[in-house]
């Protein structure tokens, strides 16, 4: 005699869709922010002659403000915000560790390893900005955008 199985419930379908949504949108949140980092790194680091740390932290900052204003009024809207501030701070603590990841991968491409040239660099940024985001989805799913309470 076989057993049945137990159907999914619609919650937990809703939690799968739910989950997916929010892939999709920070991903697409975070697709703007590195195209911002990364040719506004570039522009700082070719025309304007900024260190490649530098070239790093300016253009995400200006990417970090935008992906903040994305991600709580888009990505992560249903989710609750007390309105204490809170959420803000935690947000750029949790960027600024990401920021880290960024400019420790650059730096060690540039300083360590000693690769100068432009294509070292952007892979070096793309790896920096790679761990940088996945470390700040976890981040932002675990400490910032909270479930909403029912």
């Amino acid at each position: 005699m076989q057993r049945s199985r137990p159907v999914k419930s619609v919650a937990s379908a809703s939690a799968y869709r739910t989950f997916f949504r929010e892939l999709l949108s920070f991903g697409f949140v975070g697709g703007v922010g590195t195209l911002i980092t990364i040719f506004g790194a570039n522009l700082m680091r070719a025309w304007l002659g900024g260190s490649p740390v530098t070239s790093v932290v300016v253009p995400t900052v200006v990417s970090t403000i935008t992906s903040y204003l994305a991600n709580r009024f888009w990505t992560f809207r249903h989710r609750d915000s007390d309105g204490s501030g809170r959420e803000v701070v935690v947000f750029f603590a949790l960027n600024g560790v990401g920021l880290l990841i960024q400019v420790l991968c650059t730096g060690f491409t540039y300083y360590t390893l000693g690769l100068h040239g432009g294509l070292s660099y952007n892979l070096g940024l793309l790896a920096g900005v790679g761990f940088g985001a996945a470390f700040r989805y976890w981040s932002y799913r675990k400490w910032v955008f909270t479930p909403a309470t029912v």
